[in-house]
């Protein structure tokens, strides 16, 4: 792909703007100014006009003076901006949703600070526009656990199937779709394969939030009828999100780019790698991985956020991200480290069981597998699922096999119930501790089940009962079944005794 180039006027104005920025910020930059002069004696001063500029097309630009100019990230992006300005009545009313939000903003940028150098390299070895670093400003607030009502996870908010056909891999241990590093990657080859279809960077756009089938489709019908296909003409048949999407992109790239203007205060983002990766060779845990970096967990998981599991399984080839400082504590901290790295090991289910029957085979507590393994209340887990368990003291020197990690599944069943509802009519000698003793319930579950405010009872007063079923030599012992045919057997007798009083007065009305 080539990139849409730059004007000469925009570039010269971008540098100057970074420069003077940087200048603010760091007196040592001064030193700049000589080179500046010889910018001034061909006509291009900060006084110049936009014709001036304009007309300055074949000035030979110093490339080192104006590169050491750009210790600001901010001004790298601004550099780069290189789609097309959007302008319309969308675009006003995302401007004015952001800029009367700027603790959003902050929150935001504090948040992308950990990413946005990496994405903006990656964008610049590829030649795309730099705004397309903000994309994840719109798609997830730059949070990489965010998940969509649709699914959609990650930074980059990937489908499962948009995933899987970009290599991100989703296992029990990890979701690639929340990695930095995968999907940043895959974000920008399926941006580079939409540009590669519409030419068109707004239509890219479109397409990656609609879908380019979805564009397409309104691209014809455009034509068919003889209408422009540009997104201003094709946004009348879009869904609101997708008409608003790119406004949204545009809003936020003129906050970036004056953010003054906004009565905004950018936090200063150094032109340098936030992160570096480092190599593992065994399982760890990310406990222990945080501890070894000196990095609280919020942090290391920040920045490791494809690790769905407490351990982090895989060979030489699974990376984990760290702060550069802190990288070097690892590697140091490591070299002295004498516990177990990693204190979990897998369990394969043979049969469908509840998590309380499994938890007394492994010895183990239910809460303590529901946790780990993200079971959901109520739920039965499958023959041939794996569970994450602890270490044993047998094992403690092995590691989770690469097959169990890229293969492993967990799936679960909806269990039988425990209780079923059931109605009972008080008696006139009813009292409700009397209920709750024959049901054997509480006071206080009646109460809650019937929204009772006070224990008094009317006779012929319907109440909910949430009675048990009992599970016994695997078969099903229903309890509420035996209370309701008692209470049916008592009904029947006291019905046969009533007819056959009936039939005995009435015996000659059929004689």
């Amino acid at each position: 792909m080539t990139r849409n180039r730059h004007r000469i006027a925009p570039f010269i104005t971008a540098a100057l703007f970074c420069w003077s920025s940087a200048q603010a910020a760091e007196p040592s930059i001064l030193s700049l100014s000589t080179s500046l002069g010889s910018l001034a004696s061909n006509g291009l001063n900060t006084a110049s006009t936009e014709a001036q500029i304009a007309t300055a097309s074949d000035v030979e630009l110093p490339s080192l003076d104006l590169a050491l100019a750009e210790t600001d990230l901010w001004c790298r992006i601004r550099k780069g901006y290189a789609i097309p300005d959007l302008e319309n009545q969308l675009v006003t009313n995302q401007l004015t949703w952001y800029s009367t939000r700027t603790e959003y903003i902050q929150r935001t940028v504090q948040r992308g600070s950990r990413y946005l150098f990496h994405v903006v390299e990656e964008l610049e070895k590829r030649g795309m526009p730099t705004e397309l670093a903000l994309l994840p400003f719109i798609e997830s607030a730059f949070n990489p656990q965010a998940i969509s009502s649709a699914k959609a996870s990650g930074m980059w908010q990937f489908m499962a199937a948009t995933g899987r056909d970009f290599n991100l891999k989703q296992t029990m241990f990890k979701d690639d779709r929340r990695g930095v590093l995968d999907s940043t990657d895959a974000a920008l080859n399926y941006l580079e394969r939409l540009y590669g279809i519409f030419g068109d960077w707004q239509l890219v756009l479109a397409a990656y939030n609609w879908g380019e089938g979805s564009v397409q489709r309104a691209i014809k019908k455009q034509q068919a009828m003889g209408l422009p296909i540009d997104f201003n003409s094709l946004s009348a048949l879009m869904p609101a999100e997708t008409k608003n999407y790119v406004p949204k992109l545009q809003a936020v790239k003129n906050i970036i780019a004056h953010p003054e203007q906004f009565n905004i205060a950018l936090p200063q983002l150094d032109n340098q790698a936030y992160f570096v990766s480092v190599e593992k060779t065994r399982d760890i845990d990310v406990r222990v991985a945080a501890q070894l970096a000196e990095l609280s967990l919020g942090e290391f998981n920040a920045l490791n956020p494809q690790f769905n599991r407490p351990v982090i399984t895989g060979d030489s080839k699974t990376k984990i991200l760290l702060p550069t400082d802190n990288a070097i504590l690892f590697k140091e901290n490591l070299s002295k480290w004498q516990g177990p790295l990693s204190s979990w090991s897998t369990h394969t289910v043979t049969k469908t069981e509840r998590v309380e029957s499994l938890a007394g085979k492994l010895g183990l507590k239910p809460e303590l597998i529901r946790e780990t393994n993200l079971i959901p209340a109520k739920m039965m887990v499958k023959a041939g699922s794996t569970l994450l368990i602890p270490k044993s003291t047998k094992n403690l020197d092995l590691d989770i096999s690469t097959e169990i990690a890229e293969k492993a599944q967990l799936v679960f069943e909806k269990s039988a119930p425990d209780t079923r509802k059931i109605v009972v009519k008080v008696g006139k000698k009813d009292k409700i501790n009397i209920i709750a003793s024959r049901y054997k319930v509480t006071v206080a579950q009646l109460m809650e089940w019937n929204k009772l405010k006070h224990e008094t009872l009317s006779a012929g007063q319907s109440l909910q009962v949430q009675v048990p079923i009992l599970h016994a030599k695997g078969k099903q012992q229903n309890f509420a079944y035996a209370h309701t045919k008692n209470a049916r057997t008592t009904t029947t007798a006291r019905s046969s005794k009533n007819m056959l009083a009936h039939a005995k007065s009435n015996k000659k009305r059929h004689g």
